[in-house]
């Protein structure tokens, strides 16, 4: 053992290097184990709103993007598809949209922003098949309604709103998702915000 006079002033200037030392190792540790936890840019695009080009469109065609994986529609409607819902209500089974499958601003008859376009995600309420859009082949399957939804899964079908039928498995409407006009030509899909 040494009778050496113990330095006070060295044995504080060793504590505090190391703690030092200490505290920047654990923080370059946990920056990237924290950071870890934050979503890849990948899986931030993929659920990132999609804007949709419908200035082209014509009346009757469906566009069709992907919005966090799913397939979002965008459905032009013409007036006969317009007036076609309004008889309909005994035929269905939520024709009010008073179930949450919706934004407050589309539960309307239209289940739109605007009445002449209907968005939609493109997946049945029931099982998540994807149902086919049908033009005129749809009167087979509803009398009086030319357009429409039909899921060849288990055949559920939604007029022209995504509003489900009676007597199908489909046990809600077609989901709306959240989405407003950037201008007249553009629909951001996937956030809500002020109409253009």
């Amino acid at each position: 053992m040494s009778n050496a006079p113990v330095d006070k002033g060295r044995r504080r200037f060793l504590t505090v290097a190391t703690s030092v030392v200490g505290a920047a190792g654990a923080v370059g540790v946990a920056v990237p184990f924290i950071a870890s936890w934050n979503p890849s840019a990948r899986a931030k695009n993929a659920g990132a709103p999609v804007e949709v080009n419908i200035g082209k469109a014509e009346p009757g065609q469906l566009i069709r993007v992907e919005w966090r994986g799913q397939p979002v529609w965008v459905v032009r409607r013409t007036p006969e598809m317009l007036a076609s819902l309004e008889g309909l209500a005994d035929q269905l089974r939520d024709p009010n949209s008073e179930q949450p499958q919706q934004p407050e601003y589309a539960e309307n008859l239209y289940r739109s922003r605007k009445k002449e376009y209907f968005v939609a995600v493109g997946i049945c309420t029931h099982l998540g098949c994807s149902p086919q859009y049908l033009q005129n082949d749809f009167a087979e399957q509803v009398e009086g309604v030319d357009a429409g939804f039909f899921c060849p899964c288990h055949g559920s079908r939604f007029d022209i709103a995504g509003r489900v039928f009676e007597g199908v498995p489909a046990p809600y409407n077609l989901v709306v998702p959240p989405h407003y006009y950037i201008n007249e030509n553009t629909i951001l899909v996937g956030k809500d915000g002020e109409q253009a």
